[in-house]
């Protein structure tokens, strides 16, 4: 047992639901795409040094082109027979890949990116290393998830944080790592999105830094006394901004213009890579020594070393040879070139800045142009400062950096707009969408959208004999077992089967057999997400949770039918759609009234005091009585074809029926299948043209975005009729009388012919009125109400805020007088206005000082949204306080 309750807790921590297996694999990833990114800084910077050894040793002009037409055809003939999809600098693949476009990301792709790029950067191609660790570290956690267990997004997630973790471990930029995988590639700041990402590249970055020669220092040595910048000196950075950006978007055009050329060519990739190996070989013996190694460039420029001349050659010539390398199709990416390039182009402007002011190093300018044509070629100018702010840890270099960076990507998108990335993609027949993508009904639709509300579930404290027996009963193969409406457990036949099977006794509870703490969903889950699950688990249905209350489960069935519904072109609500309810039972009584009110009977309990309030009603206004009982089944069946069991409804309406006939009222009864109370209720006031509905309330809900419950909402809001709802006191209120009141009205009296039994005290009466058509209503059924009560006394009463004198009490005034006119009353009516902070607090503090026996109150109907900011009145009354509460909501016109 203790082996088998390991496994479980073990398989629930590595499902994608647990926080703690999201930042385990987010440090995993971390770690494998370091390693990589580790192994390609040293083996490329080794090939390299030996063939800038090589060009030493004999003639350059010979060696350079050898080496770069020899490697390059290996480089290119690797991808080409082993893993086509390792070509390119591979950001635009990952790019894709998260935009759900079906492109593969493996380990196969991982491992022949890796040597790949390693050949191509040694022949002397000028393209960088960093673009290739993007997609070894995504392609390698691409891998990973096919064998940890993943949900589709966290898959997403983990792929972008490995994207980012291996630019991270490329530059020793952790930040940067973040901060591309949220500009650039998934453009999310979710929580998670954001944890795995940071994680990752944190131990990306710190790996990076141990195995990468630097333990764990910063790059201080970089620019240390060379960096200054003064507010004098602006207009050169936005200058520079402008530069890069004009020439940074030219270079983006000749990278696409570059790749269609060699597609012109009609030649196979090894050979166009070689042809650029090439190119590249001669070129490069023919320029000074210093340009055979380009890590070595780029510090050369930053230091402030070189003279104009050379950093001109320098920007002229990564730039072509840069174009001649990209658009053969080599591994190898563009970041390390734009950043030489941005380099050579704020060096430039730093010496004439210098040569006109000299207020500033060229130094620094050339820091800032990095930033500046980083920002432009890959179009993330948040990434841009990061990275250079990240390599040099120079303060000195922010402001100059935003200036240029945010200025040249502002130019580049008036200029070339888009992403560099995105155009790579096209060319190859591939295209992002540039607004939302539309979402597919397993990311569009959540698991609140498709689960069954109504959960029937087992208590904690039941024994395995209770257990069976609910087995017996039902066709489910599975319950959810709850305490004081959490989720504690679930327990399935297997589970029972199991127990019996081990002769435990009857009497053993079910928190002894159940599985705790099973696999659940929140509201908010995609059905992506639940798919992954059932199918990870290997479950059939899955408890909906929120905040550890279950509100709900979710089948395959209600997935399947929420797909087969858009195949079917249904438009309306997601998930399991109520059908019209369907009559299995009812009588007829002659229909001899002047209006009809329905009485739904739920609980037996408060049956008979509800049935006497409606036989008040009824015989004041000679209506007709209509009892409905509902019986629910489930979502899954249809009402009309369920087979029912109707007895205990049966009773229960014939007991109405008999209460009514002793004072010969007429009453119709009938008995409905339905998926949904509220729906049948308005299905019946609509067939049988009711007037009032009058209904048991318990008086609160616990119901999230609910203010009297699901199905007294949905009344109050739909019901064209008038609605009548009723708590009733769980113990009678004393009756006392206080005649210190405003006005004293005597009601005539009159003789009494109905007679109740095991009625709350109904004798003392608080009607509070606001004006409006709900308090009308609630005036207007007192006459009935008051014949329940041997010596009713009324009392109307207008509230007033504190801060201001109760002046106009027109209210008052109107409601005494319509109850005097009623002569056929007997009792006192007394009306006073009074002053509180709130209307609640002034009902409940006048109920508990005179203790009302009911209070009548007008029902609200506004907005949930309005109800949520300024608080509903009624209902905060009547869960405040133990007594009878009655909320009058006055009939609507239909729609």
């Amino acid at each position: 047992m203790l082996q088998i309750d390991l496994l479980q807790r073990l398989r629930q921590w590595l499902l994608p639901t647990s926080r703690a297996s999201a930042i385990a694999y987010a440090v995993l990833i971390g770690l494998v795409a370091a390693l990589p990114a580790v192994l390609l800084k040293v083996s490329s910077g080794w090939l390299g040094s030996w063939r800038v050894h090589a060009a030493t040793q004999l003639p350059s002009l010979i060696v350079l082109p050898v080496v770069g037409v020899s490697f390059g055809f290996l480089a290119g003939l690797l991808v080409q027979r082993l893993a086509p999809e390792a070509g390119g600098s591979g950001i635009p693949d990952v790019k894709a890949t998260l935009a759900n476009v079906p492109i593969k990301l493996s380990w196969r792709i991982a491992l022949v990116k890796l040597v790949s790029s390693v050949v191509a950067l040694g022949s002397g191609l000028t393209l960088g290393r960093q673009g290739p660790t993007v997609h070894v570290g995504a392609a390698l956690a691409g891998g990973l998830s096919r064998y940890l267990p993943m949900s589709p997004d966290h898959r997403r997630q983990i792929i972008a944080a490995g994207a980012g973790a291996g630019l991270a471990a490329a530059f020793n930029t952790p930040i940067t790592g973040v901060l591309f995988v949220i500009e650039e590639l998934l453009q999310d700041l979710s929580g998670l999105t954001l944890g795995t990402a940071i994680v990752a590249s944190f131990i990306g970055a710190v790996v990076s830094r141990l195995l990468g020669g630097r333990s764990l220092q910063l790059n201080l040595e970089l620019t240390a006394n060379v960096t200054s910048f003064s507010l004098g000196e602006i207009p050169f950075y936005l200058a520079l901004g402008i530069l890069a950006g004009l020439l940074g978007s030219l270079f983006n055009r000749g990278v696409i213009a570059s790749v269609k050329v060699y597609r012109q060519l009609h030649v196979s990739l090894p050979w166009r890579v070689a042809l650029a190996g090439l190119i590249s070989g001669i070129a490069i013996a023919l320029l000074p020594a210093g340009f055979r190694d380009n890590t070595g460039l780029r510090e050369f420029l930053i230091t402030g070393e070189a003279s104009w001349y050379i950093a001109a050659i320098a920007f002229v010539a990564q730039f072509i040879l840069t174009l001649v390398a990209a658009g053969s199709g080599a591994p190898g990416g563009l970041f390390a070139p734009s950043l030489i390039m941005g380099s050579a182009l704020g060096y430039l402007v730093g010496i004439l800045e210098y040569k006109i002011t000299g207020m500033s190093l060229p130094t620094t300018y050339a820091l800032a142009g990095m930033g500046a044509f980083f920002s432009v070629v890959s179009k993330v100018p948040l990434t841009a400062i990061a990275i250079v702010f990240e390599m040099t840890t120079d303060f000195n270099l922010v402001l100059p950096l935003m200036i240029g960076s945010v200025t040249a990507y502002l130019i580049a998108e008036q200029v070339d707009p888009g992403s560099l990335y995105d155009k790579l993609l096209a060319v190859n027949g591939i295209y992002l969408e540039k607004a939302a993508p539309k979402k597919g009904l397993l990311t569009e639709l959540t698991a609140k959208d498709v689960m069954q509300p109504r959960v029937e579930t087992l208590a904690v404290q039941m024994t395995l004999d209770e257990a069976v027996q609910a087995f017996s009963r039902s066709h489910h193969r599975g319950f959810p077992v709850v305490d004081d409406g959490k989720l504690v457990g679930i327990v399935t036949q297997t589970d029972i089967a199991k127990m019996r099977d081990r002769t435990l006794p009857g009497d053993t509870l079910l928190s002894e057999i159940m599985t705790p703490e099973p696999v659940t969903v929140s509201p908010q889950a995609s059905l992506a997400n639940v798919l992954y699950l059932l199918d990870r688990a290997s479950l059939s249905r899955l408890p909906v949770v929120e905040q550890k209350k279950l509100i709900g489960i979710i089948t395959r069935a209600d997935i399947i039918r929420a797909e087969a519904d858009k195949l079917n072109g249904e438009t309306g609500k997601a998930g399991p759609q109520p059908e019209p309810s369907y009559v299995v039972y009812q009588t007829r009584s002659p229909a001899v009234g002047r209006g009809r009110l329905l009485v739904p009977l739920a609980n037996p309990q408060t049956a008979t005091a509800l049935l006497q309030l409606a036989i008040a009603i009824a015989k004041e206004r000679h209506y007709e009585i209509e009892c409905i009982q509902i019986m629910l089944v489930s979502r899954h069946s249809s009402p009309a074809e369920t087979q029912v069991n109707t007895t205990k409804s049966r009773r229960l309406l014939r007991q109405a029926e008999v209460e009514a006939r002793k004072f010969k009222i007429p009453v119709h009864t009938q008995i409905r299948v339905a998926h949904d109370i509220a729906s049948a209720i308005l299905e019946t006031i609509k067939e049988r043209h009711i007037d009032i509905v009058l209904m048991g309330w318990k008086g609160n809900t616990i119901t999230p975005g609910r203010i009297f419950g699901n199905v007294v909402d949905t009344l109050i809001r739909q019901a064209t009729c008038n609605v009548v709802l009723v708590k009733f006191a769980e113990e009678p209120a004393k009756s006392t009388h206080n005649p210190a009141l405003w006005s004293k009205y005597r009601l005539p009296m009159r003789v009494k012919d109905m007679t109740f039994h095991n009625l709350p005290n109904f004798n003392r009466w608080l009607v509070p009125m606001a004006g409006g058509p709900n308090s009308q209503a609630a005036i207007g059924l007192l006459p009935a109400f008051l014949t329940l009560a041997e010596e009713p006394f009324i009392h109307l009463c207008q509230v007033f805020p504190e801060s201001r004198s109760p002046a106009d009490t027109d209210i008052l005034e109107q409601g005494m007088r319509y109850l005097v006119r009623q002569k056929h009353l007997k009792g006192a009516v007394t009306a006073a206005p009074m002053q509180a902070k709130s209307v609640v607090e002034g009902v409940i503090e006048l109920v508990n000082k005179q203790d009302f026996d009911v209070i009548v109150l007008g029902a609200s109907r506004e907005g949930l949204l309005q109800q949520a900011i300024s608080g509903n009145i009624p209902a905060a009354i009547a869960s405040s306080i133990d007594r009878t509460v009655i909320l009058v909501r006055g009939a609507i016109a239909s729609n």
